[in-house]
């Protein structure tokens, strides 16, 4: 193999990691009260041949496991044994969130909120800082595997950068049943990425602290296309997939009213302007009112919540 056609050497945490070689590293991130040693495991997979470094995480937020088990399954079913390029896999990026099921870390800092952090900031902004430093200099692209909140269930779905082609590509070969273009939030990964010159899609599926078996096979099935659109992987037996629908914008539905919710449409439905998606009723049966759909399009979350208040939000619809 000439010069030329070969990968590169990764240097992370001052470990490298030579073409051809795999390695599991640990980031030191910080300590428990009780002085146990907090590391965010990192499992490096650098290819022969030339072609670009990718990474794939997980657990950004602690209490959002779909994405965690995703790359589990990957990992132990051998699917980062890529020909060319690199592929860097995190599975638990916010370990002090995963072990407390929590969203953020214990001070109550959102990691995704942030980016890209400073090294004598709080927790969160010293994890966000570390990783910064020490992964996304190595990075050409990215993947961010991510669930709804709390009792919001969203139906698979890949979000890319709005006016980011190469995003937007990657958000398309995923082929998650709906794919649209999503804001940049402040301090969050994406935008740390984006102004890194990192393309980043995002992957959301299923809600926090559930596990759901389709949302973990399309993820899986979304990373290995990525693979293969990248060029990374050899191309194996096609297998057919639905194609994903484009979403030119999404809004939320909320409730007009507190009281019980009634969901009276499917996660991933089409439904029809003017379609009863719900209902909203007070415990005596005297009062309820119907939730409409504003517009054709498809129901891409439910909240799960059975006692809503005036405000809350309800359905995602995106057309």
């Amino acid at each position: 193999m000439g010069a030329e056609n070969e990968n590169k050497t990764l240097t992370i945490n001052g470990e490298t990691i030579a073409p051809g070689e795999n390695k599991l590293l640990q980031l030191n991130i910080a300590r428990l009260p009780t002085g146990t040693l907090i590391d965010i495991p990192v499992h490096v997979f650098n290819g022969k041949r030339a072609g670009p470094t990718v990474l794939v995480q997980a657990g950004l937020h602690g209490d959002e496991i779909n994405g965690v088990e995703t790359l589990r399954r990957m990992l132990q079913e051998n699917k980062f044994a890529i020909k060319k390029g690199a592929v860097i896999v995190v599975p638990i990026l916010n370990i002090f969130g995963f072990i407390h099921f929590s969203r953020d870390v214990p001070d109550g800092k959102d990691v995704n909120r942030s980016f890209p952090g400073r090294k004598t900031g709080s927790l969160a902004s010293r994890i966000a800082h570390t990783y910064t430093e020490q992964i996304l200099p190595q990075v050409d692209f990215g993947i961010d595997l991510h669930t709804g909140g709390s009792q919001r269930h969203n139906h698979p779905q890949a979000r890319y950068t709005s006016g980011d082609a190469q995003s937007e590509a990657l958000a398309k070969a995923f082929n998650a049943p709906f794919y649209f273009a999503s804001k940049l939030i402040t301090g969050s990964f994406r935008k740390a990425t984006y102004k890194m010159g990192i393309p980043t899609m995002v992957y959301e599926s299923g809600e926090s602290m559930r596990f759901d078996e389709n949302a973990i096979a399309i993820g899986m099935r979304g990373v290995e296309n990525v693979f293969q659109f990248l060029g990374m992987v050899s191309k194996g037996k096609k297998v057919k997939q639905e194609p994903s629908i484009h979403l030119e914008s999404t809004r939320w539905i909320r409730a007009p009213r507190a009281g019980m919710f009634i969901p009276q449409v499917g996660n991933g439905e089409a439904v029809n302007k003017g379609q009863v998606l719900g209902l909203t009723t007070d415990t005596f049966t005297k009062k309820n009112k119907k939730v409409k759909a504003p517009y054709d399009g498809h129901v891409i979350c439910v909240n799960h919540q059975a006692v809503v208040n005036q405000g809350d939000a309800l359905f995602h619809i995106g057309r």
